[in-house]
């Protein structure tokens, strides 16, 4: 089991940045960790993986070139970059972690097995 808390979020003008970060609580280094996003009345959507082996990223379309994901295994920490910022950005952030890999379906929520409580991001 392990336990995620994400951190960073808060209220930007539109075209501003934020840098989220998730803090684990144990080793992550194999597992397929990422970003979701819930906007109220929305479903939970995927934004951006990562996967455990080779580092190979996968971003929604709607946030490349904008969002960078990156993690740093020694410090057993995930984090989102988030740049160019819109109004659409806003929403609940998640971080996200399946233990057993990456599946084929990485923007399939239900395939994640561990979730944070989710930091706000208000884009105005």
């Amino acid at each position: 089991h392990v336990q995620l808390v994400e951190s960073g979020g808060g209220s930007v003008q539109a075209g501003g940045s934020l840098t989220l970060s998730c803090a684990a609580s144990r080793y992550i280094s194999t597992y397929c960790v990422g970003w979701f996003r819930q906007a109220p009345g929305k479903e939970r959507e995927a934004v951006a993986i990562t996967e455990n082996d080779d580092g190979t990223t996968h971003y929604a379309d709607s946030v490349k070139g904008r969002f960078t994901i990156s993690r740093d295994n020694a410090k057993n920490t995930l984090y989102l970059q988030m740049n160019n910022l819109k109004p659409e950005d806003t929403a609940m952030y998640y971080c996200a972690a399946r233990a057993r890999g990456c599946s084929l379906f990485v923007f399939r929520p239900r395939e994640y097995d561990f979730w944070g409580q989710g930091t706000q991001v208000t884009v105005s």
